[in-house]
């Protein structure tokens, strides 16, 4: 789960204009990066080169964050999502973000998905990602401890359309959950709850996905601390351990998306 549009130390997004490729447009891109109090600016897009060059070079020369944080607004959320994410965030919840739901969605339609688990709701913010990639027969069951943010996730399903019968809602902890779905059954797991049960959320992942499917992490980065070794809390530790888990498992094709806090993604291979 991610606070806000972005986990690039809570970046926000102040004004993103129109490149203009072919002209030249003399608007700029401002960005915030809040935690640290820098800055960073795009003032004109007209150089001598012509101003897709110098823009090329500008991004280039600022180094990833720009990029990424353009990423996250790449497919804007829409009036559904928006609210699902606001009423998540006003009881405490953290949903993943925008470019992470749409990489959820991407991986739910490449599946052709009919049945997917979701451990953590999100109060609906990755379920409806998720549906919006599923086919349209296909049934998420989405696991959550919190009553709350089960409510609030069948309101985000219903407000964006989807009937009652494409979802399944079960309130528990995961780990006594997970253990009564069935085996094999599974086009995708989804995994965004506990960060110190990522671990035996992979083994009851690679229990339940049929072959071919694929088991998604999100906060793969948590917050820039798993890439610091000097990091050791325990929620840390847990992440940086599926991660080695997923690159040892031979049975396993691993991806690493830095998506908002990052995407850990495997395929279970046939």
């Amino acid at each position: 789960m991610v606070p806000c549009i972005s986990s690039l130390h809570r970046a926000s997004v102040r004004h993103w204009s129109r490149l203009g490729w072919g002209g030249y447009d003399h608007r700029f891109i401002e960005r915030d990066r809040t935690r640290h109090g820098s800055h960073a600016t795009i003032r004109s897009l007209k150089q001598a080169r012509g101003p897709k060059e110098a823009a090329i070079d500008e991004v280039q020369r600022r180094g990833p964050d720009l990029n990424l944080a353009y990423v996250e607004q790449f497919l804007p959320e829409d009036d559904a999502l928006l609210t699902a994410r606001r009423n998540g965030e006003e009881v405490g919840a953290a949903p993943i973000g925008p470019a992470g739901g749409a990489a959820l969605r991407f991986l739910a339609a490449m599946l052709d998905a009919r049945t997917i688990v979701e451990v953590g709701s999100g109060c609906g913010v990755s379920g409806t990602w998720l549906l919006r990639g599923m086919r349209r027969d296909g049934v998420l069951t989405s696991v959550d401890v919190e009553l709350e943010h089960q409510r609030l996730a069948k309101q985000a399903y219903a407000d964006a359309g989807f009937p009652s019968s494409r979802t399944r809602m079960i309130v528990g902890r995961a780990l006594d959950v997970l253990p009564r779905l069935t085996d094999g059954a599974y086009d995708m797991v989804f995994c965004d709850a506990l960060k110190q049960e990522y671990p035996d959320y992979l083994t009851a992942a690679l229990r339940l996905l049929r072959p071919g499917g694929v088991v998604a992490f999100d906060n793969a980065l948590w917050h820039d601390r798993v890439a610091d070794p000097a990091q050791r809390d325990a929620d840390t530790v847990a992440i940086r351990e599926v991660g080695r888990l997923v690159k040892e498992d031979e049975r396993l094709v691993p991806l690493l998306l830095p998506v908002g806090d990052g995407l850990l993604c495997a395929l279970k291979q046939e």
